[in-house]
């Protein structure tokens, strides 16, 4: 075997260079094209994917100080409430006191009068009394 340069190898080059400009434009651009539109879409989507969790870890941000101020609220209002309440209990015992301590005046008052009004009676009826029981001892009348 031997090989020869001869005019046929310009016609080969030729050919090739023909075909390499032909596939170029028939085949590698258009895949070039392709892929440079399917990374460009890769991108545009990344991008996108990265500034809506930027936007989602915003809002759950907002959510979750939203909860904070809520329960802040909420317990400041409980609080109030309760002092409310204590306020409204203290005064409430303090007027069940007062009325307490009215009726319980009241009620001396009736039983001193009472008493008293025992007491005289009593005495009127003492010197009976006495008589009766002088009598009873001495088994005698005086």
């Amino acid at each position: 075997m031997n090989i020869s340069v001869d005019g046929s190898l310009g016609i080969q080059i030729l050919n090739f260079v023909v075909l390499i400009v032909v596939l170029n434009a028939v085949l590698y651009k258009p895949i070039r094209q392709i892929l440079a539109k399917r990374r460009d879409t890769v991108e545009g989507l990344e991008s996108a994917i990265s500034r809506m969790q930027s936007e989602g870890d915003e809002c759950l941000e907002a959510v979750k100080a939203g909860i904070r101020e809520a329960r802040t609220r909420g317990v400041r209002e409980k609080d109030a409430v309760i002092e409310s309440v204590s306020a409204e209990e203290k005064k409430r015992v303090a007027e069940i006191q007062e009325g307490i301590q009215k009726d319980l005046e009241a009620f001396r008052m009736r039983i001193a009068g009472e008493a008293e009004e025992a007491r005289k009676a009593l005495a009127s009826q003492a010197d009976a009394f006495a008589s009766a029981i002088a009598e009873k001892i001495l088994g005698r009348a005086i």
